[in-house]
């Protein structure tokens, strides 16, 4: 595979796109999700090919269940292209403008990025996904997902191509790194010639792996430990069920709660509680008073170097008691406090502090941490969650995926 050529054909493809209609672009994204459904039985076979693959080499079952497609989640991800569709398309609009004193009129108008490049690993949905975004905005995508999802991203790449195609649209607008081959993601992350930003989605040696060697600007998201504090004053009625939701409505998301901080005012009735609500589901990495306060919770432990700085994405929960709010500040700022972190409280100073001296792309009082994500923030989808600070943070929708250009209108000016 020649990516020298694959990045020539993406930025032809991309100056197609930059001029593309919305009308034109809503409809390759119409024809995708029909052929999705149309060419239903091809992919599930080829999805089922990477299933039995993925349970000989002992994958576990929350990783199957990702890469898993069936005839329900194909239709849904068919609607997600749809709903794609009625999102305002933001190439062209105007961010701000002004008449100058000479006469000029200056504005900022959004442009797409061009041509994106995005690394991913094991779930197919995610090739849809990003491929919609970036046909939406303009830009031309070239696609690199895990060995574990192989069979299923050939098949969906090849049905979005071929609908590119009947839209009259370049194929070459969405291109898939076809052979595994690491070397071919080092060559990718050079390509600056071709590739106007990288998108890793995974774990944090991803992350920094794309960081390090990349020749190209890399947007860093996904990594980032996620914690509550309960402060004194909380209600611990309610901070019991938020804590729930923000742990075990999907241990396996970037946003779901790793650490929980406790003040110690009331860390002696909320943990006790705590465990009899959650012990036969999870296992607690506590520090010693925590740990004592836990007793007779059958799968805990004492937190060990290293523990507070994991991303569990698991049954897993670290637990801390702390004496002030500034100590759990000061411990989140310690142990990579970047993608989402809430207080649960009732003092309106607190709540303030919290989020003035929190460095996190998403900050909430008295809501779980599960709602960092396109769809729950109304930007329709995302691409990913930055949680860096530069061109964008948080959840990347259509806007993020867009740059700008300063138009300037005048009648022949000329200057001074």
């Amino acid at each position: 595979m020649d990516l020298i050529e694959l990045g020539k054909a993406a930025k032809s493809a991309a100056f197609h796109l930059a001029t593309a209609s919305t009308a034109q672009k809503n409809r390759a994204l119409a024809i995708i999700a029909d052929e999705l459904e149309a060419h239903q039985e091809i992919i599930l076979a080829a999805n089922a090919k990477d299933i039995e693959l993925g349970r000989a080499s002992g994958m576990t079952d929350a990783l199957l269940d990702r890469l898993l497609l069936n005839e329900t989640r194909l239709i849904g991800i068919a609607n997600d292209v749809r709903n794609v569709i009625q999102l305002n398309d933001p190439v062209g609009s105007e961010i701000d403008s002004r008449v100058l004193e000479n006469g000029m009129s200056l504005a900022r108008r959004r442009v797409p990025l061009g041509v994106v490049g995005v690394i991913y690993e094991a779930r197919p949905n995610v090739t849809i996904d990003i491929a919609a975004l970036c046909l939406k905005t303009g830009n031309a995508s070239i696609l690199r997902g895990g060995k574990e999802t192989f069979f299923s991203n050939m098949a969906l790449v090849e049905v979005i191509q071929n609908a590119l195609a009947k839209a009259e649209l370049p194929a070459a607008s969405v291109q898939y790194i076809e052979k595994p081959d690491r070397e071919l993601v080092s060559q990718l992350l050079k390509l600056d010639q071709y590739v106007d930003m990288i998108i890793p989605r995974g774990g944090a040696g991803l992350h920094k792996m794309c960081k390090e060697n990349s020749t190209i600007p890399v947007i860093i998201g996904g990594f980032g430990i996620s914690h509550i504090f309960v402060d004194e004053s909380a209600d611990l009625t309610k901070s019991l069920a938020v804590i729930d939701n923000a742990k075990m409505q999907r241990p396996s998301a970037c946003n779901a709660l790793d650490t929980l901080l406790v003040h110690q005012a009331v860390a002696a009735q909320l943990l006790p509680q705590l465990a009899e609500r959650l012990s036969d589901k999870l296992t607690f990495v506590a520090t010693p008073e925590a740990y004592r306060l836990l007793e007779g919770v059958a799968m805990r432990r004492e937190a060990q170097a290293g523990d507070f700085d994991t991303e569990w994405l698991s049954y897993t929960l670290g637990v801390k008691v702390v004496a002030s709010l500034d100590e759990a500040i000061e411990h989140m700022r310690e142990h990579n406090a970047s993608h989402s972190d809430a207080i649960l409280t009732r003092d309106l100073f607190n709540a303030e502090r919290f989020i003035n001296s929190v460095d996190s792309a998403a900050v909430y009082v008295n809501a779980s941490t599960r709602f960092t994500d396109g769809a729950q923030f109304g930007l329709g989808a995302e691409v990913a969650v930055s949680t860096q600070k530069l061109h964008a943070r948080g959840p990347m929708g259509l806007e993020e995926l867009t740059s700008y250009k300063w138009v300037g209108k005048a009648d022949y000016l000329i200057r001074s």
